[in-house]
């Protein structure tokens, strides 16, 4: 091999591994959002996911006094479903997306979703819960 070569070779290589170096600190600074961003960023986030939610039928998930009476809704129809309440009303909020959605089959929708662990929902269940969700106003569209 000729020197020159080997010489230009290195040259090469070290000119890359500026560049790489260069490069990376560069990205790096922009990368990192200034305190502004990061403090704004959940509260975004928290809002498209809401807004992605809403466009997709599912109503806010309720608290206090809705929560209790959506629970309660439930419960009137198969109170095994209280043994997880989160699951329960994750569960409506999502068949409000079925209903407001105007998917076929929702009262087995409704069973299938209001089925976990050892909680059992039937068909006609899942229809009572489907009228319910529907009279009470919680699946507001």
């Amino acid at each position: 091999m000729n020197h020159r070569t080997i010489a230009v070779g290195m040259l090469a290589a070290a000119a890359l591994a500026l560049t790489a170096c260069t490069s990376d600190n560069t990205v790096d600074a922009e990368a990192k959002p200034s305190s502004a961003e990061s403090a704004t960023k959940p509260s975004t986030d928290a809002s498209a996911a809401a807004d992605a939610a809403k466009a997709a039928g599912i109503p806010p998930e309720p608290t206090g006094h809705e929560r209790q009476a959506l629970l309660k809704i439930l419960a009137s129809v198969n109170p095994a479903v209280l043994k997880d309440e989160d699951k329960a009303v994750d569960a409506a909020r999502n068949q409000c997306s079925a209903i407001n959605g105007g998917a076929q089959k929702l009262d087995q929708s409704a069973s299938q979703r209001f089925t976990f662990g050892e909680v059992k929902t039937t068909e006609a269940q899942g229809k009572q819960i489907n009228d319910l969700l529907k009279a009470s106003g919680f699946c507001k569209s």
